[in-house]
């Protein structure tokens, strides 16, 4: 079974070796025939704590690897740097 990849932007790198990061998905609602966006934040593992706030990066589910952690960073699509 493959394991589920989201694509989503770095918020915050202030911890070791974790990153916060954001994907957004789009949703319609049906009654009223109108779009919107939805927000999740994901704890990341980021082994060589290459990650920047602004980088857009695609994660990947895996074993636990703390309370809250889940993730893991797969590849980077875009550099940025948010200031």
């Amino acid at each position: 079974m493959p394991r589920r990849q989201l694509k989503g932007k770095v918020l915050s790198n202030k911890m070791e070796r974790t990153a916060v990061v954001q994907v957004e998905r789009i949703k319609a609602l049906p009654l009223y025939h109108k779009v919107i966006k939805r927000r999740k934040k994901y704890l990341a593992h980021d082994e060589e704590n290459e990650a920047r706030p602004g980088d857009v990066v695609l994660i990947e589910e895996c074993r636990p690897l703390s309370k809250n952690k889940h993730w893991r960073i797969v590849s980077w699509l875009v550099r940025g740097d948010i200031r």
